[in-house]
């Protein structure tokens, strides 16, 4: 083997050994030592009274994650907290605490043991694993429900950090979020445009928790709430629809199902803003790439490139406009309704 060879090495079993980092991070989140350490440094053996854990193994677990660079490791097995552990935080403005209970927990692991199962078959492997789909088996467990909605919450952030400084929401009277969770996203978007009305809409048991979002935000006084389900009849008469991070969790006759609902739902000249991810070039956008597999595993979707979402516009009764692209592989895809 050449000495080239064995210096790429290291670089594949860090590929490999990523999981060990999942999952470590997942406990720390789980124990919540972000926020035992948000006042400032604590030994592990502090840090293991307050959580109830055993000494030498927390500690064990701190200084690999302190390698690296979730937490800091000092004099006499002191603790402090890093610029990236800061982000696990519960109560971090940038907060990925969400996304690390629902991606890296039991469940989201053993769908992606089924990966060569999905990628032999091409079929949905949640489904395969455990013989219902994603939605269905998340109604049925509350728990992962909110893991999930915590989850999107996460990734919502992002989306409100990188692509409402680019965007100007403010040309619309009235938006319309379909499938917006728990208002999170429309609440910022009212907050920074003062002008602006909203509707949210999703199915009644997500929208049920969205009042105090709004009211947190004090914004309750221009948004409505809509029950219902989009594959079925979305709120009409808006100026835009936003739909993030709908799209991807569908193949083609699902997502031109959602879009020709909304058409129908528009009037004529109104926006239509996909938030979704690029697929990109080759070779490139990786966060976008293995999140086209989540989908093949998870909902069953899949990622698309820009040239994709254009078919799909053009093919329900929508002129794709462009795309403006954030900085953290987000962009929004934007049609009028013609």
């Amino acid at each position: 083997m050449s000495a080239e060879a064995r210096g790429l090495l290291p670089v594949l079993r860090e590929l490999v050994d990523g999981y060990r980092i999942s999952q470590a991070i997942r406990v720390a989140a789980v124990l919540g030592i972000a926020d035992l350490l948000a006042g400032g440094s604590r030994t592990s053996d502090d840090l293991a009274a307050a959580t109830d854990t055993h000494p030498d193994a927390l500690y064990r677990l701190l200084r690999a994650l302190a390698a690296v660079g979730v937490f800091h490791e000092g004099e006499g097995h002191r603790f402090s907290l890093t610029e990236v552990g800061n982000c696990l935080r519960h109560d971090a403005p940038d907060s990925l605490y969400g996304w690390v209970m629902f991606d890296a927990g039991p469940t989201h692991w053993q769908n992606w043991s089924a990966l060569e199962y999905s990628v032999r078959t091409g079929e949905n492997g949640f489904r395969h694993v455990f013989g219902i789909d994603s939605w269905v088996y998340r109604q049925q467990h509350p728990d992962l429900g909110a893991e999930f909605d915590l989850a999107m919450s996460s990734l919502t952030n992002l989306v409100i950090a990188t692509l409402l400084p680019i965007f100007d929401f403010g040309r619309f009277a009235t938006i319309v979020d379909v499938g917006g969770g728990n208002g999170a996203l429309l609440a910022a978007i009212l907050v920074r445009y003062q002008g602006v009305r909203g509707v949210l809409f999703d199915q009644d048991h997500v929208v049920s928790g969205a009042g105090p979002v709004f009211e947190r935000a004090g914004v309750a006084d221009r948004c409505d709430v809509v029950g219902g389900d989009f594959f079925k009849e979305i709120p009409a008469n808006g100026d835009a629809y936003v739909l993030k991070s709908i799209i991807h969790d569908w193949e083609d006759a699902e997502a031109i199902a959602i879009l020709r609902n909304c058409r129908q739902a528009m009037p004529e000249g109104a926006a239509l803003l996909a938030i979704e991810r690029d697929l990109g070039s080759p070779n490139e956008m990786r966060d976008s790439k293995f999140s086209d597999l989540n989908m093949l595993l998870g909902p069953g979707g899949r990622e698309r490139t820009i040239e994709s979402y254009a078919g799909l516009f053009n093919a329900t009764g929508f002129a794709f406009v462009g795309v403006t692209r954030g900085s953290t592989g987000f962009g929004i895809f934007e049609g009028v309704a013609t």
